[in-house]
């Protein structure tokens, strides 16, 4: 992931199009692993708009772009997994959605999902998930889009205990799992774009 560390201040009043937030860790520790699949997809729209994430005020490592004419915000939160919630109402505020949290789009790993299976939904429940949780708490609202990456769960009976899914999330994928992420991280950034120009309930049914 291209990363600049200076920290600048990004001044706006006009609300931003889209702003796509990519949940993770912070740390090189933490890169590649399943709990920071949505950072991938960040990182991967960020490289193909030719922008760099840079910290921000916001707590975040962030990159603005235009496509086709739209300013389109990508973010990484800074504040650990369970504390998403700080920087993503920063970002609101900042890019002046709040009024509008439609644009705002995050990105996470599901365990309720085989691994490399994508849906996108509107609102609805959290399924446990922290980064969630905290991002509804802030905001007060879970009114915003969500694409959620599938990671499996690790046991193929179904049942899955809180303390055996954190260590799940925080590991490092095998090889055919991580083929099926990568081609899931491609397919969430392009299902990302394409909320800029269709419907939400039309690009749910194209890549859901």
């Amino acid at each position: 992931m291209p990363v600049s560390w200076r920290t600048r201040k990004i001044h706006t009043s006009t609300p931003a199009d889209l702003v796509i937030v990519g949940l993770g860790n912070p740390g090189d520790c933490f890169v590649g692993t399943r709990h920071n699949v949505g950072v991938e997809v960040v990182a991967l729209l960020a490289q193909r708009c030719g922008q760099v994430l840079r910290k921000t005020s916001e707590a975040a490592l962030v990159a603005e772009a235009k496509v086709d004419e739209r300013r389109v915000v990508l973010a990484f939160p800074q504040t650990f997994m369970n504390k998403s919630g700080e920087s993503v109402r920063l970002l609101v505020r900042r890019w002046n959605i709040a009024g509008c949290l439609e644009r705002l789009v995050v990105v996470h790993d599901e365990l309720d999902l085989p691994p490399g299976c994508i849906r996108i939904k509107y609102g609805g429940g959290l399924a446990g998930h922290n980064g969630l949780i905290s991002i509804r708490t802030h905001l007060r609202s879970a009114e915003f889009t969500r694409i959620r990456i599938g990671v499996g769960k690790p046991s193929s009976t179904g049942t899955l205990s809180a303390g055996t899914g954190a260590d799940y999330v925080l590991q490092h994928p095998g090889r055919a799992d991580r083929e099926m992420l990568d081609d899931a991280v491609a397919r969430s950034a392009e299902a990302a774009l394409a909320l800029l120009d269709e419907p939400l309930d039309a690009v749910m049914n194209k890549f859901n």
